[in-house]
């Protein structure tokens, strides 16, 4: 997460928000949560821990009131982001009015849609064990009209490279050959062959085998090489990131530390 530059206001007992794991000491850094985050924000966020951490912590009754008397009224819960926003005077009003705008664009999405623009969003923010936990109930999710096969496919393609960053590889594989039987996609074949190399025990199977010729072997194999090559000069998880962003997956020396993290992480969702 960026550094929030904010005021320091004298709280005691700072505010866990769960989605991206961070605590809040201010009502900037509140501000800057909600709106950096709204897709973490939109459902449950304003809760009666967040008004108390309001009225309690920032010594601001005066909102918190006004909170508990919007939740009470039963209308329209995104109003409660927009209260805190103008009432903390961080954002002005024309940032304020775009908040909006992209509050509004995300609730015309059907179910599936948002689910996974929240799921993706987490997945850029390396929180992968949660991305891993809203790709899985989105496949748990009654089917609807607008999600299709593609959509599906994208849903295991994002789970399968998901499982991959925490080194769950076998499930990875799984999620990947899922993906291609439903839009056989070549850039996620090419995925399931660099998984099936990377680990001896993914063995590739004779339908996916059949369609790689030895031209393609030869160009994605070079690939591999090249990515290992500029794995072993990387000097910094930016560089990590990067390579990760490419379709090779292969086990960075030095990275434990992060492995653990991010399997600790993974644990916790299960």
């Amino acid at each position: 997460m960026s550094l929030i530059l904010c005021r320091q206001e004298p709280v005691k007992h700072p505010f866990y928000f769960e989605g991206l794991g961070v605590h809040l000491y201010s009502s900037q850094e509140l501000c800057y949560v909600i709106y950096q985050n709204p897709l973490l924000v939109l459902d449950h966020f304003v809760d009666e821990h967040l008004i108390e951490f309001i009225r309690d912590e920032l010594e601001m009754g005066f909102m918190a009131a006004k909170l508990e008397k919007w939740q009470q009224s039963g209308e329209d819960a995104d109003e409660l982001l927009f209260l805190i926003l103008t009432e903390c005077d961080y954002y002005n009003a024309a940032e304020i009015k775009h908040f909006r705008q992209k509050i509004e664009t995300y609730r015309k999405m059907s179910p599936h849609e948002f689910a996974k623009a929240k799921a993706d969003y987490l997945f850029t923010r390396r929180q992968y064990g949660k991305a891993v936990a809203e790709y899985e109930g989105i496949l748990e999710m009654p089917k609807e009209s607008s999600a299709d096969d593609a959509f599906y496919a994208k849903i295991y393609n994002n789970l399968g490279a998901a499982y991959a960053r925490l080194f769950s590889m076998e499930k990875a594989y799984q999620a990947y050959q899922k993906s291609f039987d439903l839009a056989k996609s070549g850039d996620v074949l090419k995925r399931i062959y660099y998984l099936s190399k990377w680990n001896p025990n993914l063995v590739l199977k004779d339908r996916f085998r059949t369609l790689i010729t030895e031209d393609v072997k030869t160009g994605w194999d070079e690939e591999m090489k090249n990515a290992e090559e500029a794995a072993e000069k990387a000097e910094s998880l930016e560089k990590l990131e990067e390579l990760f962003l490419k379709d090779p997956i292969k086990r960075m020396k030095g990275a434990a530390d992060m492995v653990k993290s991010w399997k600790g992480e993974y644990r916790n969702m299960i």
